[in-house]
């Protein structure tokens, strides 16, 4: 079985992507805040011309699903993801195919 790890960087570029995709504009016009809580679990805000979306634990597994099937160019169905939060690293993602 295949493990590989994002780093918080790439899950923010993976919902920079998607954010941009859902917005018709340019990854880099996409500001992302990661943030984690109890109750809520895995957030994001992301940001555009001012106007800021709010993505949930189910939006940022379908943001990496996005970014392994058109970055890293492998089956992102077949894969297992599990967001964590990591002390030193921050959010970051574990895929297992």
């Amino acid at each position: 079985m295949e493990k590989i790890i994002l780093s918080e960087q790439e899950v923010i570029n993976a919902l920079c992507i998607f954010h941009a995709k859902f917005k018709r504009v340019q990854p880099q016009d996409v500001e992302i805040e990661l943030m984690y809580d109890d109750a809520a679990g895995f957030t994001a805000e992301a940001y555009v011309n001012g106007q800021m979306d709010v993505y949930n634990t189910v939006n940022f597994i379908t943001a990496i699903r996005l970014y392994i099937d058109e970055q890293l160019r492998r089956d992102s169905i077949a894969a297992r993801i599990v967001l964590d939060l990591h002390d030193e690293e921050g959010i970051i993602a574990k895929i297992e195919w």
